[in-house]
C-alpha cells in the first residue's frame, strides 16, 4: 500500500487521487462538523473524538507501522502543540458564536492562508485562474456567514469576539495544514505519520473534557456521548487522514480549497438531515463556492 501510494506522488494519477481524497475528506469534514453542532458542550464532543481516535489509532502506532525516523519526534511535538491551540481556540469560537456563522468564517479564512503559507513553504503557485476560483469560493462562504448572521437572533452580544476567533481559528486551520503536509512528507511512510498523529492528538482533550464533564452540576447522559465519540473518531481518520495524504501526492494548497467545499456539504446535510431551511440565496452561494473549487481544479 506505502510503496503503490508514493509511487503516484508527482504524478496524473497522484494528482487525481489526490482530488478525490480532498473531496472526500470535504464531505467527511461536514459530517464530522455536525456531529460538533448537536446539543452537547463542544468540548465534550470534542474530548469524546478524541478519546476514540487515539485509542483506536495507539495499537497500529505502536505495533504495525514502521517506527518514526528519529527527526520525526521534533516534528510530533510542533504537530501537538499546532493542533491543540486550534482545538482550544475552536472551542472558544463555537461557545461564543452561532455555529452557521463562525463555521463558514474559519473554514474560509483556512484555505487562503494555506495557500498563502503553501507558497512560502513549498514553493507552490497559483495561476490567475486558480485564485479567481479562490475569490469566487471564499466570496461563497464568507457570503454565507454574512447571510446567516443576519438571520440569527441569539449570541449577538458575543458575536463580534465569535467573528475574530473564527478567523484565529482559520489561521490555525492554515498552520496545521501547512504544517502536517511538512510533516507527512518527511517520513518515508506516510502511514507512520497517521498513526502516530491519530495516537498523540488523542492524548489532551479527553483529559479537559473529562475534568469539565464531572464539574457539571447537570452532566448530560454519557452513553449518547460515548457513541457520538466513536462515529466522530471514525469520520475523523477519513476527514483528516484524506487530506493529509492528498497534500502528501499533490499541491497542499489545492487540497485546502477543494476540502472547502465541506461548507455546502454542511449546509446540505442541515437541509436533509437537520430540516433546517436552504433558500435560494444559500443556494445561489452554495453554487458559488462549489464553482469556486471547479475553478480552481480547471486552472491547474
Amino acid at each position: 500500500m506505502t510503496q503503490w501510494l508514493t509511487s503516484l506522488e508527482g504524478t496524473e494519477a497522484g494528482h487525481q487521487l489526490a482530488l478525490i481524497l480532498a473531496l472526500s475528506a470535504a464531505v467527511l469534514h461536514a459530517f464530522f462538523g455536525a456531529l460538533q453542532k448537536g446539543r452537547y458542550d463542544p468540548w465534550l464532543s470534542r474530548g469524546a473524538m478524541d478519546f476514540f481516535y487515539g485509542i483506536m489509532a495507539a495499537p497500529f502506532a505502536l505495533f504495525v507501522v514502521p517506527w518514526p525516523e528519529p527527526h520525526m519526534w521534533v516534528i510530533f511535538a510542533g504537530m501537538f502543540l499546532i493542533h491543540l491551540l486550534y482545538k482550544i481556540a475552536q472551542g472558544y469560537t463555537y461557545t461564543m458564536g452561532a455555529y452557521t456563522v463562525v463555521y463558514p468564517v474559519v473554514r474560509g479564512t483556512g484555505p487562503l492562508f494555506t495557500v498563502i503559507g503553501a507558497g512560502i513553504v513549498f514553493g507552490e503557485h497559483f495561476t490567475l485562474v486558480q485564485w479567481a476560483g479562490v475569490v469566487t469560493l471564499l466570496a461563497g462562504i464568507f457570503g454565507l456567514a454574512v447571510y446567516n448572521l443576519r438571520t440569527i437572533t441569539l449570541g449577538r452580544e458575543t458575536m463580534v469576539a465569535a467573528l475574530g476567533l473564527a478567523v484565529v481559528t482559520g489561521g490555525f486551520v492554515a498552520l496545521y495544514t501547512t504544517y502536517d503536509a511538512y510533516g507527512i512528507r518527511a517520513t518515508a511512510d506516510p502511514f507512520t505519520f497517521l498513526a502516530w498523529f491519530f495516537f498523540l492528538d488523542g492524548i489532551v482533550m479527553p483529559i479537559f473534557a473529562t475534568r469539565r464533564y464531572l464539574n457539571m452540576p447537570q452532566r448530560p447522559p454519557l452513553k449518547p456521548l460515548l457513541l457520538k465519540g466513536v462515529i466522530g473518531g471514525l469520520v475523523a481518520y477519513g476527514s483528516f487522514g484524506s487530506v493529509m495524504l492528498a497534500t502528501r501526492l499533490d499541491k497542499v494548497g489545492e487540497a485546502a480549497v477543494l476540502r472547502e467545499t465541506s461548507t455546502v456539504f454542511a449546509a446540505l446535510i442541515g437541509w436533509l438531515v437537520l430540516k433546517e431551511k436552504v433558500g435560494p440565496r444559500r443556494l445561489a452561494l452554495m453554487a458559488l463556492i462549489a464553482l469556486g473549487a471547479v475553478i480552481v481544479e480547471m486552472g491547474s
